[in-house]
């Protein structure tokens, strides 16, 4: 049996180290961490209190970590905690020398009579432990910054990465007893009954899709995606006007791929009725002139908050995120799209555990700033390469589809996809029904309901999606009962247009 130490040693207190950078000893109870253990070690129930709080590197004097580890040891393996259990196991462990040996863990236990305040003392631990965190985060940063061959951009990046991985380390969500959430959800029930059409979220301007899904819900991810010519931009951009422009419900467009011009110019068209081709050359004529300043005032005030950062980080768009939240009480964020942004900052071994990194980052996100999220994805090419008997719908997109990481489904609450069938020359749907200048939303995931497709109008020349029956007064009749504006190829393709700045091909996508 190993020779414990003399009760003069075991009393012998650490030598507390001083952090040089803040000239004074770090944040540390040691007195509280003696009670802590005692307690623990003479109430078997009182490590159910503590741990979710307390870790082994909570602690500031290493005898104590070790002998917290023990305890922690003891209580995963569902065994018995006390004073002669967890003298063994720390001899197991090899570290019974090393924190006092039998003197100091009976001197622990004498330290306390009961464990009644070991939840608030536990509290006081964790919060030393933090601001040790703090203080060594702190210090990390300013080593760096003082390197004058440090990359800033980098710097900031890697900061902001280790400060979210801190206070995400640290956050501990309460269990709720179920009253106060009954009563939450008979709010949102009551809301609903009050509204038009059963809308508790953020309704989308679309009436079928609205009956389908209530409104995009607070804290869902949605994804919506499509091949290249799908018009998945314009869907999220008619969105955008839709929430912000006529109904005033606060919006966050993140575009990584058009810059915040060509976003407006495209917003322009869809407002004012005008092709695109005529705002970017200019030649409107005199009653397109007159539907731009009839309309355009309609913008004027929105609240649509447009941030064209390229290469937009996860960390980037969380920032941002939390201060338009914050500032501008947005209701909405939308991204174009998911494989344009990059985990910078982020430990990640390839491409496709980085897109996993980003979709689960911005559903914690969603969840966090409890506001829906929609980002826009890409299509793998398998779309256009499955056969199949020519005029069937062998290229409709499945969630397979879903390019660089099976996480994106896996994350998102709603998988949406948008399919314009008319493009691979389909014209009539399985009922009989005319797919002439129409488009599929195809809902192919809903966590809170059904799986379902929600026809809408398209008219490309507006990059404008809209309710099939809407009403549409520039457009004139083509003598077949279809209405479609005068002179314009229904059959126009979004990644042709001028406005996003040419025809997209595959080979410029990045990933």
């Amino acid at each position: 049996m190993p020779t414990n130490t003399s009760s003069n040693s075991s009393r012998r207190k650490p030598k507390t180290a001083i952090d040089p950078s803040m000239g004074h000893m770090p944040p540390q109870a040691l007195d509280i961490e003696r009670v802590v253990l005692g307690a623990l070690m003479i109430d078997a129930d009182a490590f159910t209190i503590v741990s979710e709080i307390l870790h082994p590197e909570t602690f500031y004097d290493p005898r104590h970590q070790k002998i917290y580890s023990a305890i922690l040891s003891l209580n995963l393996a569902e065994k018995p905690v006390d004073l002669v259990t967890v003298c063994q196991e720390l001899k197991q462990q090899g570290t019974f020398d090393q924190v006092g040996g039998n003197n100091y863990i009976i001197e622990l236990t004498n330290t306390v009579a009961s464990s009644a305040n070991i939840e608030y003392h536990s509290h006081i631990l964790a919060q030393k432990y933090i601001a040790r965190q703090l203080i060594t985060y702190a210090s990390n940063v300013e080593t760096k910054a003082l390197d004058e061959g440090q990359d800033i951009d980098d710097l900031m990046e890697e900061a902001e990465n280790d400060l979210f991985v801190l206070s995400q380390k640290n956050i501990k969500q309460d269990y709720v007893q179920i009253d106060p959430i009954v009563k939450q959800a008979r709010l949102i029930i009551e809301k609903a009954a009050s509204n038009t059409g059963g809308i508790t979220g953020l309704s989308t301007g679309y009436t079928d899709l609205d009956k389908i899904t209530s409104g995009w819900q607070e804290s869902d991810l949605i994804i919506i995606a499509g091949r290249p010519a799908m018009g998945k931009t314009s869907f999220a951009l008619s969105l955008a006007k839709n929430i912000a422009i006529d109904n005033k419900e606060p919006v966050a467009f993140f575009s990584l791929e058009m810059t915040n011009v060509q976003l407006v110019n495209r917003l322009i068209s869809n407002v004012c009725s005008i092709p695109g081709s005529k705002i970017l050359n200019g030649q409107l004529s005199q009653d397109e002139w007159s539907r731009f300043d009839n309309n355009v005032g309609r913008m004027q005030g929105a609240p649509l908050y447009i941030d064209d950062t390229p290469g937009l980080s996860v960390f980037e768009l969380r920032t941002k995120a939390r201060r338009l939240v914050k500032e501008q009480h947005v209701k909405l964020i939308m991204i174009d799209y998911l494989q344009l942004m990059n985990a910078t900052g982020m430990k990640v071994n390839s491409r496709q555990e980085e897109v996993s990194m980003i979709s689960r980052s911005l559903k914690g996100l969603a969840k966090d700033l409890n506001v829906p999220i929609i980002a826009l994805s890409q299509l793998s090419r398998a779309v256009e390469q499955r056969q199949g008997p020519s005029g069937t719908h062998h290229n409709r997109p499945q969630l397979s589809d879903l390019r660089e990481s099976g996480a994106i489904e896996q994350d998102a609450d709603m998988v949406l996809f948008v399919h314009r069938p008319e493009y691979y020359g389909i014209d009539m749907d399985d009922d009989g029904n005319s797919l002439k200048g129409m488009a599929q939303i195809i809902i192919a995931k809903h966590r809170k309901g059904a799986t379902k497709d929600v026809t809408l109008s398209f008219k490309g020349e507006y990059t404008r999606f809209a309710n099939p029956d809407e009403y549409d007064p520039y457009a004139s009749s083509d003598g077949g009962g279809n209405i479609r504006s005068s002179g314009i190829n229904t059959s126009f393709d979004p990644d042709d247009d001028p406005l996003s700045g040419g025809r997209i091909s595959n080979d410029d996508v990045p990933y």
